[in-house]
């Protein structure tokens, strides 16, 4: 092996045992504040939260213990905190002194790149955010119906080809999301982007959504790693580094392919304002003020549009399925309302607002499956985080505001907020469709973008895998 490779890798080793020591000797300004037993020095509470046998056996029995504030422990016997209190995760939400958590952000820059719409600097955000949400509009929305429905027809002839036999939905609905993102982003369908592309998405996904022990010891080492040795270790010869490069270069191929292509339809004259992709051309084309995106940044956010959401759409409404399997009753109830919606529209637009239990069905699996259990986000500064409600410390000492320290990691808790009883009633753990129809549901501050649920996901901008799911 070359010497140089040899000295590098001790350095790193050297600079990460370091780190780690540094980390675990830093004070512990949330060592008061109550939480579970950690079972485990190595593993802290991460096995219980992440390989549970059933998502949400300890975590949601901690919430009911400790209440929407708690410490955890992390890897080697790091402290974490563990909320789903509305006020604090607003306020951190909002707050300027917190970032992803230091596996999500190298990851993300891995991955999706530093000119990503979440790898670039908070004004550069700001303004394609605002620039992306040309296609986000009602007019553009209603403009993409067509696309949902052809998808939900072609979905529904494969489930009736397969009556009277098992099958697995996952797979299928999976499919149908990145066939429906690939139409309403670049107008591209699964056939158009390629085998190879299919192919890698795939092991994407597969790489993204595994979990063992291993993984778990692995992120946390790999947290206190310094950036230079994540973007060297990209390089390396395994296949997840391989399966991510490709990944990069295959989006960038796209975009741009997708981008000469609208660019010459353009200059024949024809309509290219039908997709995502072809109404960011179009604005760029017609007005380059700081206001839009260059061909450039609309490239860079090709692997994020398609990646973004995409399985976790297909998990949420897969479970939403399973929950109108087992409630015959609404079933009935929920397609009458359908095919009356239907009847109504005597083949002209459905009225989807008018159809209150198909709403309040997609907001109760928005509520009881989220598109991220969880998230962590990392304190950048000294800071003070405010609480709905005060709390009782190991000491005695009633609290309303928690004090947390700089590189402090806290886990959001999106899957307990979605369960908490003080916001949602007793049966918070019950999938209710019903209690969006009853005024049952709290009218408080809002945490996420739709309907007060935080289900869309924290660690992405709206993108079109959550406008599919609303």
């Amino acid at each position: 092996m070359d010497h140089t490779i040899q000295y590098g890798t001790a350095a790193a080793g050297v600079i990460s045992i370091l780190t780690l020591y540094l980390a675990l000797r830093r004070r512990n300004t949330v060592r008061n504040i109550p939480g579970p037993t950690s079972p485990s020095w190595l593993f802290g509470n991460m096995l219980q939260l992440y390989l549970s046998p059933t998502y949400g056996d300890y975590e949601f029995d901690w919430q009911r213990i400790y209440g929407p504030f708690y410490r955890t422990k992390g890897c080697f016997g790091q402290d974490k905190l563990m909320i789903s209190d509305p006020v604090s995760l607003q306020y951190i939400l909002n707050s300027p002194h917190f970032k992803f958590g230091p596996t999500m952000e190298n990851g993300i820059h891995l991955l999706f790149g530093i000119d990503s719409i979440i790898g670039v600097n908070e004004e550069d955000h700001k303004r394609i955010r605002a620039a992306l949400s040309v296609g986000f509009t009602a007019a553009a929305v209603r403009d993409y119906i067509p696309v949902f429905v052809k998808a939900a027809q072609m979905l529904t002839e494969q489930l009736e080809e397969s009556s009277g036999k098992s099958s697995n939905i996952c797979p299928l609905l999976s499919l149908a999301t990145i066939g429906t993102i690939s139409e309403v982003a670049l107008g591209y369908s699964t056939e158009d982007l390629g085998e190879e592309f299919m192919k890698n998405n795939f092991q994407i996904l597969t790489i993204a959504f595994s979990q063992s022990a291993t993984q778990i010891v692995a992120d946390a080492i790999g947290a206190r790693l310094p950036g230079w040795v994540w973007r060297a270790a990209i390089h390396l010869p395994t296949a997840t580094c391989k399966a991510i490069r490709t990944a990069k270069r295959l989006a960038n191929e796209l975009g741009n392919q997708v981008l000469r292509e609208k660019r010459e339809a353009a200059e024949q004259g024809l309509d290219i304002d039908t997709d995502l992709y072809g109404r960011l051309l179009d604005l760029h084309r017609l007005d380059r003020t700081k206001n839009t995106l260059t061909e450039a940044e609309i490239v860079a956010q090709t692997a994020i549009v398609m990646l973004a959401g995409q399985d976790t759409t297909a998990n949420t409404l897969a479970f939403g399925l399973v929950e109108l399997a087992r409630a015959p009753e609404f079933q009935d109830r929920l397609r009458a309302e359908i095919h009356s919606a239907l009847c109504a529209s005597d083949g002209g637009s459905v009225l989807y607002d008018n159809m209150p239990l198909l709403n309040a069905f997609i907001k109760e699996s928005l509520r009881m499956f989220p598109a991220e259990a969880f998230t962590d986000r990392v304190a950048v500064k000294d800071v003070v985080i405010p609480l709905t409600d005060s709390l009782i410390t190991t000491t005695g000492e009633r609290i309303s505001h928690i004090p947390v320290s700089k590189g402090q990691n806290i886990t959001l808790a999106i899957a307990s907020y979605q369960r908490l009883e003080s916001r949602w009633g007793e049966d918070a753990q019950e999938f209710k469709p019903s209690r969006w129809l009853d005024g049952q549901t709290f009218k408080g501050e809002a945490v996420g973008p739709y309907a007060n649920l935080s289900a869309i996901s924290f660690s992405t901008p709206p993108t079109v895998s959550h406008m599919i799911t609303v």
